[in-house]
């Protein structure tokens, strides 16, 4: 078995429901627990509308895709060891990784938001992440600037 996940070993994800995206799709799978598919769907759907209601906009996907799009990592940093030392050594993140990591850290990042439900903490999130606040965003900000400060020890990358 090959250790990277080439494209013949990537599962085909179907479109979801409501919105026939995949995207949410997959944010219904990373919001699922304990195999809840249905109550992860209705969560989603809600926090995806109400995010739409506080920004006063007409498209709840294009709100979720703008949100994605701001928390994706352009770059991310691998521990590399170099003649007995340990460099973090940054790397650019192609398309279906980007994804996964914004996905991550939404979910991840909602759900560390306490003193509401699931729906309104995430929903709470994609609003922030629109704005380009919230623990999303800057998850995504130190790791290019972590990228950044270790750009020196960029020539020990092999590909």
């Amino acid at each position: 078995m090959p250790r990277k996940v080439t494209k013949s070993l990537q599962r085909k994800i179907l479109p979801d429901r409501k919105y026939n995206s995949v995207l949410v799709q997959k944010l219904i799978n990373k919001s699922m627990a304990n195999g809840k598919k249905l109550a992860a769907e209705r969560m989603v759907y809600g926090a995806l509308e109400t995010a739409a209601k506080k920004l006063k906009s007409e498209d709840p996907l294009e709100v979720f895709e703008t949100a994605i799009k701001n928390i994706s990592p352009n770059y991310e940093v691998k521990s590399r060891r170099v003649g007995g030392a340990n460099y973090q050594i940054p790397f650019p993140i192609s398309g279906h990784r980007q994804e996964h990591f914004a996905l991550i850290w939404l979910v991840g990042s909602a759900r560390e938001r306490t003193g509401m439900p699931y729906n309104e903490c995430l929903s709470a999130e994609i609003v922030d992440s629109v704005n380009q606040t919230g623990a999303a965003f800057k998850k995504k900000e130190d790791t290019h600037r972590m990228a950044e400060a270790n750009r020196a020890f960029a020539h020990f990358a092999r590909t």
